[in-house]
């Protein structure tokens, strides 16, 4: 057995490894924002697109945002990767954030909405969302909402929003959305991944109907696979587990090949509410599918919100 472990250590690694973005597009003149972008996924993400284009960092915590994006820099040789406050667990910051890129910056193109919080124990959002679909989802919302005119005048531009395969277990509680009647923190990141998949669904639907075909704004989901990275560490059995089983598991710069091909490749130029994994098109559950889902939830999320979204 240790003999053929070791002989086929290296296929297993390339398979789990997965699908790799082979698209070597230029992003001269245009600008990406990525949400979380500090650590794992986001912050391969940014280190790759930094090497094409302008990318700006969007973070919580901005001690680690700008110590990732110093590193960045240094690394990539582009001085234009930036790192600014996003605390997408406070509508007031989210809004702060927004306003002033808009009257900083004349320029989006794409949006990267990787940011997320898991398993974490019960807990609300500065507004009073449940802290998962808070953040994972109206948080995100409430950004591509903000920013969504300056991507409109430049488009063609690109909305990616960072699922999962969690999506498959999760409903829309409607009944109990911010899990006050019960809550288990495991359903309850798969309840704001399934948000996610219905979101990018609403949102592609509506813009091909008022002026994708004109203008060439495109919103698509993707899950990045089981990556190695602190997402887990609000649960001490995952953590655990994922050391353990680390070998099997995809490093971040696997993980972030599927948002980096959802952000460049060129033929998903015209593309539109699709999920994507190891970059190609995957398999959505029935639930994520659900239009009626779609449109209540989005109607329910600008009520939360406080915004009219027609």
């Amino acid at each position: 057995v240790p003999v053929f472990l070791f002989v086929a250590a290296p296929y297993i690694r390339r398979y789990v490894a997965g699908g790799r973005c082979k698209s070597t597009a230029r992003l001269e003149g245009k600008v990406v924002i990525i949400t979380g972008a500090n650590t794992g996924i986001g912050k391969e993400t940014a280190r790759d697109l930094a090497r094409r284009g302008k990318v700006i960092i969007a973070c919580r915590d901005t001690a680690k945002a700008e110590a990732a994006a110093s590193e960045i820099r240094a690394e990539t040789g582009n001085q234009e990767v930036i790192a600014k406050k996003l605390d997408l667990a406070d509508t007031k910051s989210i809004r702060e954030f927004a306003e002033r890129f808009l009257a900083e910056e004349k320029e989006l193109h794409i949006l990267i909405n990787n940011a997320g919080v898991m398993l974490c124990p019960y807990s609300k959002t500065a507004d009073g969302f449940e802290m998962q679909l808070g953040v994972n989802h109206l948080g995100h919302f409430l950004l591509t909402f903000l920013l969504l005119e300056r991507l409109k005048q430049c488009a063609p531009a690109r909305i990616v929003n960072v699922s999962s395969l969690a999506h498959h277990g999760g409903r829309i509680r409607f009944h109990d959305l911010h899990g006050e009647k019960s809550y288990n923190r495991g359903l309850a990141y798969c309840h704001s991944k399934l948000a996610n998949v219905l979101f990018t669904r609403e949102l592609a639907r509506r813009l091909q109907g008022k002026f994708q075909r004109q203008e060439g704004l495109t919103a698509n989901a993707l899950h990045p696979g089981s990556v190695y990275s602190d997402l887990v560490r609000h649960s001490f059995i995952m953590t655990w587990l994922w050391k353990i089983f680390s070998f099997f598991l995809k490093s971040p710069c696997e993980g972030a090949q599927t948002s980096i091909y959802c952000a460049v490749a060129e033929e998903l130029e015209s593309v539109t509410g699709q999920y994507f994994s190891d970059c190609q098109p995957a398999y959505v559950s029935p639930r994520g599918r659900d239009d009626e889902t779609a449109k209540k939830l989005w109607s329910v999320s600008c009520e939360l919100l406080g915004i009219q979204w027609d």
